[in-house]
């Protein structure tokens, strides 16, 4: 078990890793080739022996056809109309310094979601993939300053900047200021 401490939500992710897995018939070696992420990595994270990373997760939910908040709402309990602030679900990639809050509840009946995130100083957060491919997303800077690079496009943001993307391909997010990073991300699955 780790080191930190227990982190229910974790569980929660590793158990719902496990059964999409299963439900798709796939070995944990055939999942490794699918996704690119270590058989080791894999399994670590589906017994919630490790916190997978944000990255890890992405490639996961690009594998199984759902954007990260599809999956973490897949953990709670059952998605509600209002969800408070105390009540939304935080997840944070100890790694690379970046807090997620799924601010509205995913829905699999709705197409958009609203989720904040956080970078600290000199946060690097890099996909090699969309979750879904064509995925439309408004990135709107409430404080700091960020660097985003979608495909061959590079950006930096300043608080109260807007980016409008459809993306395809790589992304990568990177705090370039002094300052924690906070910004919403609105995203609309295609």
């Amino acid at each position: 078990m780790r080191d930190d401490a227990y982190d229910p939500v974790d569980t929660r992710i590793g158990a719902r890793l496990a059964e999409l897995r299963a439900r798709a018939g796939w070995s944990l070696d055939e999942l490794a080739g699918r996704s690119g992420v270590s058989r080791s990595t894999l399994s670590r994270a589906e017994r919630a022996e490790t916190s997978a990373t944000a990255a890890v997760l992405n490639r996961l939910c690009h594998v199984y056809g759902r954007t990260m908040s599809q999956l973490l709402s897949e953990v709670e309990a059952e998605p509600a109309a209002l969800v408070r602030a105390a009540e939304q679900q935080v997840w944070q990639d100890r790694a690379s310094g970046f807090v997620r809050r799924s601010v509205s509840p995913p829905h699999a009946g709705l197409r958009g979601e609203l989720v904040e995130g956080r970078l600290t100083p000199g946060a690097d957060l890099a996909y090699d993939r969309p979750p879904v491919p064509g995925l439309e997303q408004h990135l709107w800077v409430l404080a700091g300053a960020l660097e985003v690079t979608a495909g061959p496009a590079e950006h930096r943001l300043d608080a109260g900047d807007c980016l409008r993307m459809r993306v395809f391909g790589p992304t990568r997010f990177r705090c370039r200021g002094t300052g924690e990073a906070r910004y919403v991300l609105a995203v609309v699955r295609p």
